[in-house]
């Protein structure tokens, strides 16, 4: 197998066990055992542990803000079309919530590099909902981010649509009361 091959798999051993069972709970020699991949070859791509986080959070980021960021792109309801995206993804049998603020939360401060995509992933999201608040509404976004992530973190609780579904409605009172107030 090449560096790529070796990567993707590592990658997939990590971003399943860490997301189900959290950073911290898991080691490199379990990730090795996943993986298939010898521990050797392990350290030589990702000599820390750190590092290996890093890059499971980077690959993840691109991966749910492209998910999500097509769920809404020529859409016609897009704020609706969030939160529809989010009842889907908080459906899925092995949700457990949101993996960044899942690592921050089992690291704090901690590593800089894990810290700097956890802060990058938020920074993407807020960019995504203030382009569909619209210009001028940076309130509304920050609104719609502040749903985005209550809901998520009562999914993580209480998995299933409903929070999503909850959200999306107050979302919509936001958006009337917003346009109501432009007027």
């Amino acid at each position: 197998m090449n560096d790529e091959e070796v990567r993707t798999r590592l990658l997939d051993a990590a971003e399943a066990l860490f997301y189900a069972d959290g950073i911290q709970a898991v080691g490199m020699d379990r990730i090795r055992t996943e993986s298939g991949v010898p521990l050797k070859r392990l350290y030589r791509l990702y000599p820390a542990k750190e590092s290996l986080v890093t890059a499971y959070l980077e690959r993840r980021d691109q991966r749910w803000t492209a998910s999500l960021r097509n769920a809404v792109t020529g859409s016609a309801d897009p704020v609706g079309a969030v939160f529809d995206w989010l009842a889907q993804w908080f459906s899925e049998p092995d949700f457990r919530g949101c993996a960044f603020l899942n690592a921050y939360g089992e690291l704090g401060a901690g590593p800089a590099g894990v810290l700097d995509v956890v802060r990058r992933h938020k920074a993407e999201l807020r960019a995504l909902l203030a382009g569909i608040a619209g210009p001028g509404r940076e309130g509304l976004a920050e609104q719609l981010l502040l749903l985005v992530e209550g809901a998520t973190v009562v999914a993580a609780l209480e998995p299933g649509p409903g929070a999503a579904v909850r959200a999306r409605e107050a979302a919509y009172v936001l958006v009337r009361e917003g346009d109501a107030a432009t007027r």
